[in-house]
């Protein structure tokens, strides 16, 4: 019996938001080297290639393959290549060896991607029909990875002493002042509904929607800035213990950390390393790339605390996920000072905002069968939540619901924070 295929206006709005995806990612790449693409910093990051040709490994695996009749495999040997963690898939090769993999090429690799995007296109009308959910899915985890790209690239070119450039220097904001002083303003309080509810796409994570009581509080109404962050230092802010959690500050002492990821002196005043280079620090950005211990203590040091993802998402259900600065084409990707009159200000993009809570499931979670359930599920352990977007989120990938996580160490990503307390 054949299957009734998808109507040609969503088939073709499918097309269209497959390409608009797909493109980005090359965009990101353009100004890159074969080597560039091939290296990698460290175990948590991958090169470039290797995101470029996962997320075109995920939608020929879990849609063509599955979905498709008919569908061969590019190359049988490159699932063993550009399987991330998928257990159900098989073996795999191993993640902090990435950057030994100079074969495949660059350009095969785009290759790769652009013989899996005319099967794509071709197949759509069936894939709207039989997967769209996969689609979604799809589409989503190739706009993690192109934020995961951009953040990989800066922590490799910032091992480099020539300090390499990828876009031209963007301009700073307003350098002679903090921007404003910062208020605090209440949020909804009592019972709210949290997570995602609705027929458009969220990933497993975020469901499902539950209700959950909240006491009053209030939030800061914008992130901890530079400047902020730049009084915090000078008040000998990693050198006091009292500030500190314990791990937090074991996790200084063994790293020796004294200032942001990429900040450096020079010549009496903070630097910044930026995927358009070193650049003096602009004391009215949201400060960036810190970690969830450096989050914590700047906020005891405030007489203040982090939000719970749950104080976080109510107070931002009112705001444009879309809005606020993100992620709209290759160029340069630093956070900057947004002016506003009133109320929270760039909830959305920026930073990611770390949350006080623990990455754990909702009441009633349920995996997804398959490979596809493990996407989030099995990462629920150790990790702390983050709210809201950075200046590398593709626009258009927000919402309130949305929950991102990490290790309290990690600060390769565009990471800040913004003040809450008790009311």
């Amino acid at each position: 019996m054949n299957m009734p295929l998808a109507d040609d206006t969503a088939v073709e709005r499918m097309r269209a938001q497959y390409l608009a995806v797909r493109s980005l990612s090359l965009d990101l790449v353009a100004p890159l080297s074969d080597a560039d693409a091939t290296a990698q910093s460290m175990p948590d990051a991958s090169p470039a290639k290797w995101h470029l040709a996962h997320v075109t490994w995920f939608f020929e695996t879990f849609i063509l393959r599955d979905h498709v009749p008919g569908y061969q495999a590019h190359d049988e040997r490159w699932a063993f290549l550009f399987n991330s963690y998928y257990e159900a898939e098989g073996a795999r090769h191993a993640r902090p060896a990435r950057g030994l993999l100079t074969r495949p090429s660059l350009t095969e690799v785009i290759d790769y991607r652009r013989r899996v995007d005319e099967a794509m296109l071709e197949a759509m009308p069936l894939i709207a029909e039989r997967c769209p959910d996969l689609l979604a899915l799809g589409l989503n985890h190739e706009q993690q990875h192109q934020e995961l790209l951009l953040t990989d690239l800066k922590h490799l070119f910032f091992q480099n002493p020539l300090s390499p450039a990828a876009w031209p220097v963007a301009p700073n904001g307003q350098d002679n002042h903090y921007g404003y002083d910062m208020s605090w303003h209440a949020g909804p309080a009592g019972l709210v509904e949290i997570g995602h509810a609705g027929d458009d796409f969220a990933f497993d994570c975020e469901q499902p929607a539950h209700r959950h009581f909240l006491t009053p509080y209030a939030l800061a109404d914008r992130p901890v800035t530079n400047g902020d962050y730049c009084d915090f230092i000078d008040d000998n802010g990693y050198a006091t213990a009292s500030l500190w959690l314990s791990d937090g500050w074991a996790w200084v002492q063994k790293e020796d950390v004294g200032s942001p990821l990429y900040w450096r002196r020079h010549h009496h005043h903070w630097e910044q390393f930026t995927l358009s280079g070193w650049r003096p620090i602009d004391p009215t950005a949201p400060v960036t790339h810190i970690s969830l211990y450096e989050a914590d203590a700047f906020a005891t040091w405030a007489d203040a605390r982090l939000p719970t993802e749950q104080e976080w998402e109510a107070a931002a259900r009112d705001h444009d996920p879309a809005g606020g600065v993100q992620l709209d084409q290759a160029g340069p990707v630093q956070p900057r000072f947004v002016p506003h009159a009133d109320g929270l200000a760039a909830l959305f993009g920026n930073v990611w905002e770390w949350t006080g809570s623990a990455y754990r499931p909702y009441p009633g979670f349920r995996t997804a069968p398959g490979a596809v359930g493990e996407y989030n599920g099995k990462f629920m352990s150790g990790q702390f939540v983050l709210k809201g977007g950075s200046c590398a989120t593709p626009r258009g990938h927000m919402r309130a619901a949305y929950r991102n996580f990490f290790y309290p160490h990690q600060r390769w990503q565009f990471t800040g924070l913004r003040l809450a307390k008790d009311l």
